[in-house]
């Protein structure tokens, strides 16, 4: 066989070796990384908090993870609006509200058995549809120098009471605001809740764009009691062990105590289901569950971890909380409809 001047036979046939060889690997270990199993997530989950967890599970399970992230209440949205044609296999939501949107729409596939088995029955809807990943409690925290406890009111709507006129803060635009005022709608009612708002307007309530605002109003002395999730306390108390506020529930039972959770549908179009369950199993598994307690300080959903913040275990928070399916927080448009009714939006 002629060859180039520049190569010679014993070479070509060495190259053509190497070449026939890398062939047969290619085969043998399949396609390149370009078309490796992946998954599609709409994450309502912050990416600061959750991107650690995905990262791990592409690392352990080689399955290229695409992440769109933004609002639970925004995905939900955009997941009804795209139905059948949406690259999504699950939803990761922040609060139940959201996922009972999409469940609501028929657009979330019936999970199986031994992954609903994992958790209490009520850690997942009724229809078992989704499943919890994590909890958290809503809460009153109060600051510790200006406020004696004896006084604190048990029922929120006792915050309207001129004792704490302009003293109390909120965040009527903040979605977990929202999903506890949908709660307090299912609980007692539209129109009591409409006149609440305007009760706590007129008494100076002071509006902040979201939790982290409100702890840090307090502490400021801006304000003396706020309404925000348990964990946020935790957070401020990791850079500073004397922040100088602390949290409490109202009553056993009222609507201010609302306990919400973050969980996970499938997609009934899922175009990689095997790899969306075996993502919502990993999220349960004990090492990520440990994970969230300590980093996010939110409440785990399985047994038997420890924790160094949240002493009470979710099943006993859960108590507390009013009775009710947390599918119906889905019921938004009502919720935000009050809340322009009474100027807050």
């Amino acid at each position: 066989m002629k060859t180039s001047d520049n190569v010679t036979g014993k070479q070509f046939t060495w190259i053509t070796g190497i070449a026939s060889l890398m062939v047969m690997l290619v085969l043998l270990l399949g396609p390149p990384l370009a078309n490796a199993q992946s998954l599609t997530i709409y994450s309502g989950r912050s990416k600061a908090l959750v991107e650690p967890l995905i990262k791990k599970f592409e690392a352990e399970h080689g399955i290229r993870m695409n992440v769109r992230y933004g609002g639970s209440t925004q995905l939900a949205v955009a997941l009804l609006e795209e139905g059948r044609r949406t690259p999504a296999d699950v939803f990761w939501a922040q609060d139940a509200g959201a996922l009972g949107a999409v469940h609501r729409n028929g657009m979330l596939e019936p999970l199986p058995e031994d992954l609903l088995s994992l958790l209490p029955g009520q850690l997942h809807n009724s229809e078992g549809t989704w499943i919890a990943t994590s909890g958290r409690a809503r809460v009153m925290a109060y600051s510790t120098a200006r406020v004696d406890t004896a006084m604190l009111p048990e029922s929120i709507f006792g915050l309207s009471d001129t004792r704490w006129r302009g003293r109390v803060g909120w965040a009527p635009s903040n979605g977990s605001f929202q999903s506890l005022l949908t709660s307090m709608r299912l609980v007692e009612g539209d129109e009591t809740v409409f006149q609440w708002l305007r009760d706590m307007r007129a008494n100076n309530a002071q509006s902040y764009i979201n939790n982290s605002a409100l702890l840090q109003a307090v502490a400021a002395g801006e304000i003396d009691i706020a309404l925000t999730n348990h964990y946020y306390l935790f957070r401020f108390r990791e850079t500073n062990p004397d922040f100088p506020v602390e949290q409490t529930w109202f009553a056993p039972g009222d609507a201010g105590n609302l306990v919400n959770v973050a969980g996970i549908g499938m997609l009934r179009t899922a175009r990689n289901p095997e790899a969306a369950l075996a993502f919502m199993k990993f999220l349960l598994e004990q090492e990520n569950q440990q994970w969230v307690t300590n980093e996010v300080y939110e409440y785990p959903v399985v047994e038997d971890i420890s924790t160094r913040t949240v002493d009470t275990p979710l099943r006993d928070i859960q108590e507390m909380s009013p009775d009710l399916d947390l599918d119906d927080l889905s019921d938004l448009n009502r919720t935000l409809d009050l809340l322009r009714r009474a100027g807050l939006l």
